[in-house]
């Protein structure tokens, strides 16, 4: 059953298992196109496993064709996009920024962190769609991917979103000396709104 289509992939749900299905570009070179949706369905599916092995919560990679087809573990629930305001976000928050500091440290990006991917499952939260993931140990692409998330509550979450993404920093550097950090994530940041006034 299709239940979702975006710019880059069908997504089906057969039973318990999510399929996703990497669809081809017509305005893209064929062999332009095949490379790129294999070498996207592969690194998604490295990110899956490394994420699921070191026990974050992720969806548990069941197969992968290598060329355009994912399949893995649905996850019931429900958006945090969808009920971050009506539950305890200041605790939801610091236990993401958690998550996203073990995902970090061990340099799995997830390119595309905002609240629409990520499952709130009874007390679990659960990070989806790693189509746009990479590995990097770069403390910029870091702050990027942290920076991604403030802008998603910023513009989603308008009433929460300060005290949220404060709870998020602190679940994030823990006890960890976050000068370089924060320093780096004000300049990211002001780059941001320095865009949207142009």
């Amino acid at each position: 059953m299709l239940i979702s289509q975006g710019a880059e992939a069908r997504l089906y749900k057969e039973g318990t298992l999510l399929i996703k299905d990497r669809i081809r570009k017509n305005y893209r070179h064929s062999s332009i196109d095949s490379y790129l949706r294999k070498s996207r369905t592969r690194r998604e599916a490295l990110v899956l496993e490394k994420a699921s092995k070191l026990g974050i919560p992720v969806p548990a990679l069941r197969h992968s064709d290598g060329i355009s087809i994912l399949k893995e573990d649905f996850i019931e629930g429900g958006k945090l996009s969808d009920v971050i305001e009506k539950i305890n976000y200041a605790d939801v928050a610091f236990r993401l920024g958690s998550i996203i500091s073990k995902l970090h440290s061990n340099n799995i990006i997830h390119g595309d962190l905002t609240t629409s991917n990520i499952i709130v499952s009874g007390k679990e939260l659960f990070l989806i769609d790693f189509g746009l993931s990479f590995f990097s140990r770069r403390i910029e692409d870091k702050v990027v991917d942290v920076n991604l998330f403030r802008q998603a509550l910023e513009a989603r979450h308008p009433s929460i979103w300060e005290d949220c993404f404060s709870s998020f920093i602190k679940g994030y550097l823990g006890k960890n000396d976050s000068k370089e950090f924060l320093s780096r994530l004000d300049v990211v940041s002001s780059r941001g709104r320095n865009k949207r006034k142009v």
